[in-house]
């Protein structure tokens, strides 16, 4: 419900803005001080309060106009204090918070990438993890900055309903002091063509000191009169002046308004599209590096694979290729084998030599010992 009267006022002051904002003052405030130019119902006002002017009366000529210009005295003070406890910092301040949030984002999207392989797929998860988060608590941030932007939004908006209604106050403070102008101005003319001349006829006819004394006191009061009567004149030029100052606060409440609104219908939204584009940018760049360093791995596993395969098929061909007995180990056994037999068979004819002295040894030394014995046995017989 407040929204929609949010916008209703902003649509009612958008178009007055539009028409007076870069006017110094209204038309109305332009007119002058003439009486044939007046309506009706001002031309009867200015007429009661001519009537009423007693410029002998010394304190009616120092209240005439008092309570418009007190009016205006204090509708200046009601716009002073405004301007001075008008808070619009905070504006500016959640404007500035805003710019600050949006910018601290950029370290999370630039944190630097995991590297290796024991990080590949732990790191670069936690990462995203931490950006995510990060992004969450600067989009609660940065609601909080826009709850604040549109409740000032709000006042702003009450401000410049509320400046209109004064710049129509001053108006009509201003109308009411040119009408007692303008009835002044009539009765001092009045004074000056008509009355005054009479006294001093009456003064000089008479010779009276009296009559005199009465010239002498209405010259006196028509001078009075003609300060008090500048003395309106200047409160209706702060009156005059009033009226530019009144739209210059409106129209700066306005700007404001318009940045809040560009802020909350352009600048927030279009910054929650970029991040969202910035995260997926980032995460679609951290699967092109997961990609890569998978893509680089099994690349180095393929071609230490692919050498392996290589040298181990080599191995085997060699090997294959091989015969089970190596030819040199025949060689060498056939002429152990052969050098085995020329010696078994040299010691073998060795022994058979041996064996054949021997038993010529044998046959010796037998027949040495029958020769003993006989010789023995003959002896003994």
């Amino acid at each position: 419900m407040e929204l929609k009267v949010e916008n209703k006022i902003s649509a009612q002051t958008a178009e007055k803005l539009t028409e007076n904002v870069n006017k110094i003052t209204d038309e109305k405030i332009e007119k002058s001080l003439n009486y044939d130019e007046l309506s009706k119902e001002e031309q009867k006002a200015v007429d009661e309060f001519n009537a009423k002017i007693d410029v002998m009366d010394s304190t009616q000529v120092l209240q005439y106009g008092a309570s418009a210009q007190n009016k205006i005295s204090e509708f200046s003070d009601s716009v002073l204090e405004d301007v001075k406890t008008k808070n619009v910092g905070d504006v500016g301040d959640l404007l500035a918070n805003l710019v600050s949030e949006i910018k601290s984002f950029d370290s999370a999207i630039n944190t630097s990438e995991p590297k290796g392989l024991a990080k590949l797929f732990h790191s670069v998860k936690k990462e995203v993890n931490y950006i995510v988060a990060k992004y969450n608590k600067i989009e609660n941030n940065i609601d909080t900055i826009e709850k604040g932007l549109e409740n000032n939004k709000l006042q702003l908006l009450k401000d410049i309903n509320l400046f209109d209604t004064m710049y129509d106050k001053n108006l009509d403070y201003f109308k009411e002091i040119s009408l007692y102008i303008i009835a002044g101005e009539r009765k001092l003319e009045e004074l000056k063509t008509k009355v005054l001349p009479e006294l001093k006829k009456k003064a000089e006819a008479s010779n009276d000191q009296i009559e005199i004394q009465k010239v002498n006191d209405m010259e006196t009061q028509i001078n009075r009169f003609e300060k008090k009567l500048y003395d309106l004149k200047t409160t209706r030029i702060i009156s005059i002046q009033m009226a530019p100052q009144i739209r210059l606060l409106q129209n700066n409440d306005a700007e404001l308004v318009e940045k809040i609104q560009s802020s909350i219908t352009n600048t927030i939204p279009l910054w929650k599209n970029q991040i969202v584009l910035a995260l997926g940018i980032s995460n679609s760049k951290k699967a092109l590096k997961q990609q890569q360093a998978v893509s680089e791995l099994t690349n180095d596993m393929l071609k230490k694979n692919s050498e392996t395969l290589k040298q181990g098929s080599i191995d085997i061909a060699k090997e294959s290729e091989k015969a089970i007995i190596d030819i040199e180990t025949l060689k060498k056994t056939n002429r152990d084998i052969i050098e085995t037999l020329d010696t078994v068979i040299k010691i073998h004819e060795d022994g058979r030599v041996k064996r054949a002295e021997a038993e010529k040894e044998l046959e010796t030394i037998e027949k040495e010992l029958k020769d003993k014995l006989l010789e023995i046995n003959v002896k003994e017989k």
